[in-house]
């Protein structure tokens, strides 16, 4: 997913959500920048977030699923500590101070499994007394938006057309079909891509981190922006659990 094009358009029209989670997100992160902490994000896309996370002054670890995404990413934030290739949920993390996440990173795993596997990895790399603020869709998503109409947007070097599905109330589907030309005045490129979204009942996930030693809530914002219909913000702090290793250094 987010292949070449789709990574590219998603960079040049897409990058609103970031910038309005950005400054809630790092009111959050204030104790790990006093403390010069080291930030690990998921899901860094084309570095919407890592931009304002570098220059608050953020030591930061952004990855990311998508090669075209990390190529962007080191492209347009070259402050950031390290960019790199991450796949959730059995690559090892980091160890950080803070684990941050927007656009549902999470929800674009395989299944509820996979997702519980990676929230116990991110439990397993905060330290102690470290952040953990993302956000997940929860099953609210999909019923606000069953039967909703396709979405387009034409720019003047690309276009995008995106049809929705939602095939079980844990399921969101996206088709995206995007058009980016080659040139100031060459030929138009078509790529196609499919996003499947698992949407969870978020109230679960308190109780799931709690018992790996993170206590959070699930909000409806990181601050004072306003979050989609269904797109819950989950924020809290590592209190540590014994028995329990964070994850290897990398």
């Amino acid at each position: 997913m987010y292949r070449r094009d789709l990574a590219l358009v998603h960079h040049l029209g897409f990058s609103f959500h970031a910038d309005a989670c950005a400054p809630g997100i790092l009111a959050l992160l204030d104790p790990v920048l006093r403390a010069g902490g080291v930030v690990l994000e998921l899901g860094c896309g084309s570095g919407a977030l890592t931009r304002h996370l570098v220059a608050a002054g953020h030591r930061v670890i952004a990855t990311d699923a998508s090669p075209a995404m990390v190529e962007l990413t080191a492209e347009r934030v070259p402050g950031a500590e390290d960019v790199r290739l991450l796949v959730l949920p059995d690559d090892p993390l980091p160890v950080a101070d803070a684990v941050v996440s927007v656009g549902h990173v999470l929800c674009y795993l395989p299944d509820e499994a996979a997702i519980d596997r990676a929230l116990v990895a991110v439990a397993g790399a905060v330290r102690a007394g470290g952040v953990v603020a993302l956000d997940l869709c929860d099953l609210r998503w999909g019923e606000a938006r069953r039967g909703a109409p396709p979405f387009a947007r034409v720019e003047d070097d690309w276009a995008i057309v995106t049809r929705f599905d939602v095939p079980s109330p844990d399921r969101f589907v996206r088709h995206i079909t995007t058009f980016v030309r080659a040139g100031a005045a060459g030929p138009w490129r078509r790529d196609d891509e499919r996003h499947d979204n698992v949407l969870l009942d978020t109230s679960k996930v308190p109780a799931l981190l709690a018992r790996y030693g993170v206590a959070v809530t699930v909000s409806p914002a990181f601050g004072d922006e306003r979050l989609p219909d269904g797109l819950v913000a989950v924020v809290g702090t590592s209190v540590g659990r014994p028995g329990l290793e964070p994850g290897p250094e990398a």
